[in-house]
């Protein structure tokens, strides 16, 4: 297979397609492969911040990781140590802020009652079904999606178009040493609970070793990032381009409400959207989430 030249630097294929979604510098990437070219390994490898594991033209006066790490640290008189961020972490903090300045951001909020939910999840752990509450949220969300599809769309910047997403593909942010990664469950809406809960940690398994494919974590169609079991309550999420929704979990809480005039105690959740008000309008906001809140509440509807 022939590789291709980017401004002067010869990549494979598959190397070129990372460096182009990526947003990186191909000069940058030291290339391991014949004469030279840049593999999608390398790339891979430079997104993760380690060393490549050999070169055609090795620089002995290139540092290894846990130098280059050194050489970047510096402490000044008060003790404050600067780190050089990951080349993954550059990306991440790129494509954040090109979204923040780029992206019109609106917000949206709602309450979920959970006690149905965490009864079923009881009941299903007893017969041998394993789920957590993000399996729930995930399916939920894909549902919503399926019932209000104004909402699985995107902003197309070469078209200055709103254009549906034929698929109901669902990001789901995953924490690594290197950074945050979104691998996707793809047809989200069209799998049951348990196939959900395998799905996700395959997924988040594997990308916790730096072993997803290109393809498992490029694309999706809608995001969710839960830190409810950091005891966050509620937070804004930042729209992840070129999707034009991310959901934000909050974690669960107790209260009491008022329900047909006596206080009764209750398990909430809050959650929260952040959307591209080029796609998503106020009305669809509330309806997408309107729909959320109906599945979290009746999980049963989730095992229909």
């Amino acid at each position: 297979v022939k590789g291709a030249r980017v401004d002067d630097v010869a990549l494979m294929p598959a190397a070129r397609h990372l460096v182009a979604s990526a947003g990186l510098d191909a000069s940058q990437i030291p290339g391991t492969g014949k004469h030279g070219m840049i593999t999608k390994g390398d790339v891979l490898t430079f997104l993760r911040g380690a060393p490549p594991a050999s070169s055609v033209q090795p620089a002995a006066a290139t540092p290894t990781a846990p130098a280059q790490q050194s050489a970047a640290a510096a402490s000044d008189e008060r003790g404050v140590t600067d780190v050089k961020p990951s080349s993954m972490r550059k990306v991440i903090a790129k494509r954040l802020t090109d979204s923040k300045a780029k992206v019109p951001h609106s917000y949206a909020m709602i309450e979920c009652e959970m006690d149905a939910l965490l009864t079923l999840r009881s009941t299903l752990k007893a017969a041998g079904v394993k789920t957590s509450v993000n399996d729930f949220v995930i399916r939920a969300a894909a549902l919503a999606l399926r019932d209000v599809p104004e909402a699985n769309a995107y902003f197309d910047l070469a078209t200055s178009r709103v254009t549906a997403n034929s698929d109901v593909d669902i990001s789901v942010a995953v924490a690594t040493d290197g950074g945050l990664i979104t691998p996707i469950v793809r047809g989200a809406d069209r799998l049951g609970l348990s196939a959900v809960n395998t799905t996700v940690a395959d997924l988040a398994g594997r990308a916790r070793k730096g072993k997803l494919l290109p393809e498992e974590y490029q694309g999706g169609s809608f995001t969710i990032s839960n830190l409810g079991m950091f005891g966050i309550d509620y937070f804004s999420a930042v729209i992840n381009p070129p999707q034009a929704v991310i959901l934000a979990v909050g974690g669960s809480a107790r209260k009491l409400v008022m329900r047909e005039g006596e206080l009764v105690a209750t398990t909430t959740m809050t959650v929260q959207i952040s959307a591209d008000r080029r796609v998503v309008d106020d009305v669809v906001a509330g309806q997408f989430l309107a729909a959320f809140r109906v599945y979290i509440s009746k999980p049963a509807l989730l095992v229909a």
